[in-house]
């Protein structure tokens, strides 16, 4: 089984505005609510392609139900922590000349709830595949990643981790099994400045020594470079986007989805990082996340995955 873990989940409250006015009135023209955060969406996707998951995290209020209202049927199996106080948080999306966001701060998680948290991950074992995606609540610290992966150090679980600075920098030594930043992210984590695939490269390198298996480092209209557990650097086009790009919430945890979809059905890095860019490239096309329709469309050999 395939598990994610969204700490801090959200309705995002997409909003679309010709124009945008700061310290005025602006008018949207059309508005779409979606469950968000980063765990959820690596779910969805890999659901759509296939993949059964159970979701876990913390949720907390209204917005939270509703969040979870939203999701049934899109995922297998939600099993989310409810908190007592607080609420899940809103983010607002702005669609205008450029992209603005405004997220939300979301519920405080104490050391009692996340104890729940590492005790439903002690079933999991060597068959199984573990996703940590995105920042932790606040009350919880830049360590969270790195002790849940220390909790399953002896089990052979596979690991994949989406996160930024200390956070992840804190997880390296546990040696996950992919991880995913972007040319900033990667450029941040090592207190540098990137220009170039090959200092994309070196840092990617950097980030192996530390101790992650697999590095994937996506460069928007660049692509993507891969970094093997052998030592290997694989380099990969952007799709061929047949329509409009619409929005790029969700491209990055898409990318990540379609590695791992990749992976498990090929295991073949070449094979997971092309369909990785399928589905990033899906993605940024619609309003929310890709159907395995929308990433079939991308793939010149979709049979290689059985999509």
């Amino acid at each position: 089984m395939i598990y994610t873990i969204t700490f801090n989940p959200s309705l995002d409250y997409v909003m679309f505005v010709p124009q945008l006015h700061v310290g005025g009135v602006s008018r949207a023209v059309r508005e779409s609510i979606f469950p968000g955060g980063k765990g959820i969406n690596v779910a969805v996707v890999l659901e759509r392609l296939g993949l059964p998951c159970t979701a876990l995290g913390f949720c907390a209020g209204y917005t939270g139900k509703a969040m979870l209202g939203m999701l049934d049927g899109e995922i297998s199996r939600l099993d989310f922590i409810s908190l007592p106080e607080g609420q899940s948080r809103i983010n607002v999306k702005i669609k205008s000349e450029q992209e603005s966001d405004v997220n939300g701060r979301g519920p405080a998680v104490s050391s009692a709830y996340f104890s729940e948290l590492l005790n439903k991950l002690s079933a999991l074992g060597k068959d199984d595949v573990l996703v940590l995606a995105g920042a932790v609540c606040a009350g919880l610290s830049s360590d969270a990643y790195a002790m849940i992966l220390r909790s399953l150090k002896e089990r052979g679980v596979l690991c994949v981790v989406d996160a930024t600075g200390d956070l992840l920098k804190n997880a390296l030594s546990l040696r996950p099994f992919l991880i995913k930043p972007n040319a900033e992210e990667l450029a941040d984590l090592f207190g540098a400045d990137i220009q170039t695939q090959e200092e994309i490269e070196k840092y990617a390198r950097e980030a192996q020594k530390l101790g992650a298996r697999n590095v994937l480092v996506s460069m928007g209209a660049q692509g993507a470079l891969l970094l093997t557990e052998e030592g290997r650097i694989l380099r990969g086009d952007p799709a061929r986007l047949t329509g409009p790009v619409v929005n790029s919430v969700g491209a990055g945890d898409s990318m990540v989805a379609g590695f791992l979809a990749g992976w498990l059905k090929t295991r073949d890095p070449r094979k997971a990082l092309d369909l990785a860019l399928a589905c990033g490239g899906a993605c940024v096309m619609q309003e929310w996340l890709p159907t395995r329709a929308d990433v079939r469309a991308l793939l010149s050999a979709p049979e290689e995955f059985s999509l």
